[in-house]
Parts: structure tokens; C-alpha cells; sequence
């Protein structure tokens, strides 16, 4: 698809950041270059290789070219140490990586230790020069003249793999097929691609040269990654921020600038900076270009929301319960004419929620079980069958998907998101969620960010603890909040200490560290360290 995209519209844009700009005829060579080289190297069919940068157009293109040599992408985290860098790459069994200047060092220390990776690809990112014992990048992608196409060609059935965060467990690779893929991200379309592929039918349906997206998110993570290759799929074309670290201030310069259309977030995390620097410079940009912004991962409020609505009446706002293992689960949209409630979701016609022998959760029942997917799910973890069993489950004879998230259906027929199941909390008896929690103290007035641990306790075997970073220059009375969440949740809910943190330290994809701050708190209770 890519390919027909760039013969059609050669001299359209395909990627920008900064002064840098790629037309999609510069995509799809520089692409080719890239597959030419690593199969040089000798990468054989559906041989893995690791993407170690920042976002940047790299990122893409060498994903591209990977794509044409029927090669595997490997998203790799780039806040690893070197230990989990290590174990990423063996377990992913990586034989080349792709990786950012500033890496260079890490890299170096680590291809003694990890003899089966046999390219190293050096993208420029002014830190320092190119070492002698890997490619540059520049160089690789010059090296093509025509089109790539590797011996075994392409098919349906080659993979695109994501390996999820390890604050729960080590990385695992997920495999996805990538028509599966394609088929995912595409189920939402108003106008789906035809069940039997035909460049016909694709060409009726892309007119002209698509919209331009952003990723906020990192494309190291599915959340970017996925809204960025599927607007590559609709002919249009990526903007990525020059920033290493989420700047608002950026982010709206480079929508202004860029005329983008979409972008993709990861819910308050990104929303709630972005909305502090519209609410206090209201007339500094012209965000009417933005039509869409679609945010998957972490919690994305209501008040949010509205708040966004409010320097951009014509937006809508996907929230979509998604997952490493289940694209498209489920949405709730808001728009200028409807808004939709915190954490509650419409399911797909694929989607349900099941309780633990498979049944189905019956609306207004109250009961609770987790949102499954079935129909486009990946084939499994890679190298781990006995995760993929735990996950990838069938009942009746239909594979679902079953990533844990635990959902309560209304009696309308919406679900209302609980949170993971790893993460639950079990006090005298009753179990606390804790994202409904933070949720609950992120709408007091001097909570800038929360998070909720449980503790071990003698009476209700485990306290709910919070953690909250106040706003600049606010004071955390712990009492109040106590008594703020018990207005807005059941009173067992609330928590039974407040501890006031300098900054809750989320991830890049906005996801908590709980086992990190589960330690914190217990350090500032005074107790011992929490068992693994």
C-alpha cells in the first residue's frame, strides 16, 4: 500500500520534523535503501530487527524498509538499561538494530555481548560521529536506486512485533500479523477496504494525498506507532516533534505550523499539560487545522475533554480501550454534540466482556469480567507459549484475546473501565481499582497527578495508599482529599493515607511504574521494602 501511495503521489509529503521534509517518492527510495542493506548483511526472511531511536522520520523509514525486505520491526524502549536492552534484543532474537547517535555508547558496551546481531545502523542525531563498526545511516539509505524486493517477496502472514512495558513482568513480543493489523486499524472506516485486496478499490477509495498526523505519543509504543502507520496507509503523511521529552509548547507550535489534522495522545497524561497551555495563552495558536485527536493507554477525563472542546469547538475526541494484544476494543467519542463520561466505553461488534469460564456479562448485572476481543488478534507472544495461553484464550471454539482489563457492563450496554486486574486492590474483602481512584483525586484542585497503591494491612489486608503531585505551589491537606474522593466513590475506596510525591514519574507512554511507587510509599511510611 505504501508503495502504490508513493507512485501515485511522488511529490506529496510523507514525513517532516523541523526543516527536514520527505516527499513520498524520498520515503519509499529511502526505504528501499534500507531493506537493500540489511539484506545485504544477510537478513533472511521474517529475521528481527530493533528500532533504538527517538521519534524521528528514521523510525518510520526504516520501519518501511524492513516491511519491503519481509523483515520484523522490533520496537525497542529507549529508556532500557542495558540489562533490559539485553534481554530485549536475545529475546526478540534481533540481528541488527537501528539505533540513535546518542546510543552509541550503550550499543557499543552490549555487541559483545550479543553476537548474533549483525548490523548496527547509525542515524546522525549531532552527538557524535558514526563508529567505525557500524553503517550510517545516510549512507544505507542512498544505497538503492530501484525498488527492493527481497527473495521471498511479501506476504499477509509476515509480522510486525510489539513488545509490551515489563513493570509486571518481562517484555513480551507480541506478534501481529500485518493484514491483521491493516484489518484493525481499518474496522473503524466509513469506507472499509474490500475483504479481497484490489488496487482499484484502494485508489477509488484514496483520492488524493491524506491527512497529516502526529504522533505526541513515542512511536516506540503501539499507541504512536499504530496512528502513525495508518495514516501512512491513507496516503498521508507524519509530522515528529524535534523534542525528546513531551513539550505542550511544542507540540502546539508544530500544529500551528504543520496544519496537522490528527495526533494521538496518551489521555490526561498529555492532554492535561496540553490544556493548561491553551487555558493560559488562549490567542497564541490556531489549532482549527486539528480535526481529530485519539488518545489509547492511560485514563482520558471528561473535564479534559471539554476543555479541549473549548479552544477547538470542531474536534472529536477518540478515547480508545486498546492494547498491545487488542486494537480497537472499544471507544467512547466526544464531540461538540455529545460528551462522553470518564472511563465508559462503547464495545465493538467484536468486543465483549467475559467472566472467567467465558460467560458473557450480562448489562446491569454488576457483575465484573474482563473486555474481550475476538476476530483480529495477534498469533501470540513470541517464544512464550505459556503467556499466549493465558491471554489468547478460547471458549466455545472462538480465540479471544484477553488482555486484562477488567470492565462492569451498564444496563445501557456501555462499559465502564475498571482497570487491570494486576493491579487491583483487595481491601477487607472488597477490590479497589486503582485508576478510578486517581481519577477521583486528579479533580481536586491541587492534584496535578496520582497514583494508588495498596499497602499490606493487618485489618483490611491491604490499605489504599495515595501518591499525588500537587500543582506548583499548592500544599497537599491530606484529610481533604480523603474526603474528596469519598464524595465522588464509596468510602471504602478512599484512601487511607495521602503521601505528596515531587512528580509521579510516568513512562513515555503515560503508564505508571506501581511496583517503583509502591516502595516510595512504603519508604515514607517507614516500613519494609514490599516483596516482589
Amino acid at each position: 500500500m505504501w508503495e502504490h501511495h508513493a507512485d501515485r503521489f511522488p511529490e506529496a509529503m510523507a514525513q517532516v520534523q523541523g526543516d527536514r521534509v520527505f516527499t513520498w517518492s524520498q520515503f519509499d527510495r529511502r526505504a528501499d535503501g534500507i531493506a537493500a542493506t540489511l539484506l545485504a548483511a544477510g537478513a533472511q526472511h521474517q529475521d528481527k530487527v530493533a528500532q533504538y531511536m527517538y521519534n524521528c522520520p528514521e523510525y518510520l523509514e526504516s520501519m518501511f524498509g524492513m516491511y519491503k525486505a519481509g523483515l520484523v520491526p522490533v520496537n525497542t524502549n529507549y529508556r532500557y538499561t542495558d540489562d533490559e536492552l539485553k534481554y530485549l534484543w536475545n529475546n526478540a532474537d534481533a540481528v541488527a538494530v537501528v539505533f540513535h547517535g546518542s546510543f552509541a555508547a550503550r550499543c557499543a558496551t552490549l555487541r559483545e555481548q550479543l553476537p548474533a546481531i549483525r548490523t548496527w545502523i547509525w542515524v546522525d542525531d549531532g552527538s557524535e560521529p558514526c563508529p567505525e563498526w557500524a553503517v550510517a545511516y545516510e549512507t544505507a539509505a542512498a544505497s538503492a536506486t530501484s525498488r527492493t524486493t527481497a527473495p521471498w517477496g511479501r506476504s499477509p502472514d509476515d509480522l510486525y512485533m510489539l513488545y509490551t512495558g515489563g513493570t509486571t513482568g518481562m517484555p513480551k513480543g507480541v506478534m501481529w500479523r500485518q493484514d491483521d493489523v491493516i484489518g484493525s486499524l481499518d474496522a473503524a472506516s466509513k469506507q472499509p477496504l474490500p475483504p479481497v485486496p484490489g488496487w482499484a478499490q484502494l485508489e477509488q477509495r484514496i483520492l488524493k494525498a491524506g491527512p497529516r498526523n502526529l504522533p505526541a505519543a513515542p512511536l516506540m509504543h503501539g499507541t504512536g506507532a499504530f496512528n502513525a502507520m495508518w495514516n501512512l496507509s491513507l496516503a498521508g503523511s507524519v509530522v515528529t516533534l524535534q523534542g525528546r521529552h513531551f513539550d505542550p509548547i511544542e507540540l502546539l507550535d508544530t500544529i500551528a505550523q504543520q496544519r496537522v489534522n490528527s495526533m494521538s495522545i496518551v489521555g490526561d497524561a498529555f492532554a492535561k499539560p496540553l490544556l493548561r497551555a491553551l487555558d493560559a495563552e488562549p490567542n497564541r495558536w490556531d489549532i482549527s487545522s486539528l480535526r481529530v485527536i485519539v488518545s489509547s493507554g492511560v485514563m482520558w477525563s471528561a473535564a479534559s475533554k471539554a476543555g479541549l472542546l473549548r479552544h477547538n469547538a470542531r474536534l472529536i475526541l477518540i478515547d480508545s480501550l486498546g492494547s498491545s494484544e487488542a486494537i480497537g476494543m472499544a471507544n467512547n467519542t466526544t464531540s461538540a454534540d455529545g460528551a462522553g463520561e470518564t472511563a465508559k466505553f462503547t464495545l465493538t461488534p467484536h468486543t465483549k466482556v467475559l467472566t472467567e469460564d467465558g460467560r458473557e456479562v450480562v448489562p446491569g448485572s454488576g457483575e465484573r469480567g474482563r473486555v474481550a476481543l475476538r476476530g483480529r488478534t495477534p498469533v501470540g507472544y513470541y517464544k512464550d507459549p505459556e503467556k499466549s495461553a493465558s491471554t489468547f484464550i478460547t471458549f466455545d471454539g472462538v480465540r479471544w484475546s484477553i488482555p486484562g482489563d477488567f470492565a462492569e457492563v451498564e444496563a445501557d450496554g456501555t462499559v465502564k473501565l475498571l482497570g487491570r486486574g494486576s493491579q487491583c486492590i483487595n481491601t477487607g474483602g472488597e477490590k479497589v481499582y486503582p485508576e478510578e481512584v486517581e481519577e477521583a483525586l486528579k479533580h481536586h484542585p491541587t492534584v496535578a497527578d496520582a497514583a494508588v497503591v495498596g499497602l499490606p494491612d493487618e485489618r483490611f489486608g491491604e490499605a489504599i495508599t495515595a501518591l499525588v503531585e500537587p500543582h506548583d505551589g499548592a500544599v497537599i491537606n491530606e484529610a481533604e482529599l480523603i474526603a474528596h474522593v469519598k464524595i465522588h466513590l464509596a468510602a471504602y475506596k478512599a484512601p487511607k493515607r495521602v503521601l505528596t510525591i515531587d512528580t509521579i514519574g510516568r513512562a513515555a507512554n503515560g503508564k505508571l511504574d506501581y511496583k517503583r511507587l509502591k516502595a516510595e510509599a512504603v519508604a515514607q511510611l517507614g516500613g519494609p521494602a514490599p516483596a516482589d
